[in-house]
């Protein structure tokens, strides 16, 4: 349980990055991912990169500037605006489905209008998850200037979409429904300069 920990990535880099470890057996026709991350970058960087071998932006949380959030999936993606906030961390959450393709995003709590985006896709296996890079090819291409500097905690992963409540209490890392991984159960490797700090 990393409780009330963070994963710290003090400079910008090439390389360094946090694997996630869990083994996704089942191809994915719902999924939701929550983060909180804290920094004071204004480039675009990558927060959280699933790859598959066929598609390397399977699924993509990037921030390309201060207020905006894109959300990829299977190689496509949905802008969200949101307060220009520096200096505080933020929470955020994003779930789709493949049947309707409606994407919802959740930031600090709060729903955002949804949108909608590759109806009737299915997200791929086997899966390469990692924290803090963008994966241009499946594990690895990253790029120094997309790379994640600054703190990142309470990540969780579902394969079905969550309520509103549930987005909230994520923030306080008490979700109601099992996750496939969470902060509570993080299975994850560091690769590089990435500290785990209280």
């Amino acid at each position: 349980d990393l409780g009330s920990s963070a994963l710290v990535f003090p400079r910008e880099s090439p390389s360094a990055h946090v694997q996630v470890t869990a083994k996704l057996e089942q191809p994915l026709n719902n999924f939701t991912v929550c983060l909180k991350s804290y920094t004071d970058l204004s480039r675009p960087y990558s927060l959280f990169s699933y790859a598959t071998r066929k598609q390397s932006n399977e699924i993509l949380l990037f921030k390309p500037k201060p207020g905006q959030y894109e959300l990829n999936v299977g190689g496509k993606f949905l802008s969200f605006t949101v307060p220009e906030v520096l200096g505080e961390p933020q929470h955020v959450c994003a779930s789709w489905e493949s049947s309707t393709g409606i994407a919802r995003f959740w930031f600090n709590g709060k729903p955002w209008p949804r949108k909608g985006l590759q109806k009737g896709y299915t997200v791929g296996v086997p899966a390469s998850i990692v924290l803090g890079q963008d994966q241009d090819s499946f594990g690895g291409g990253f790029d120094a200037k997309q790379s994640f500097v600054g703190e990142i905690s309470s990540v969780y992963m579902w394969d079905m979409g969550i309520s509103t409540m549930e987005a909230v209490s994520a923030m306080y890392d008490s979700p109601a429904q099992t996750p496939i991984f969470g902060w509570n159960n993080f299975p994850y490797k560091i690769v590089g300069e990435v500290y785990l700090k209280p």
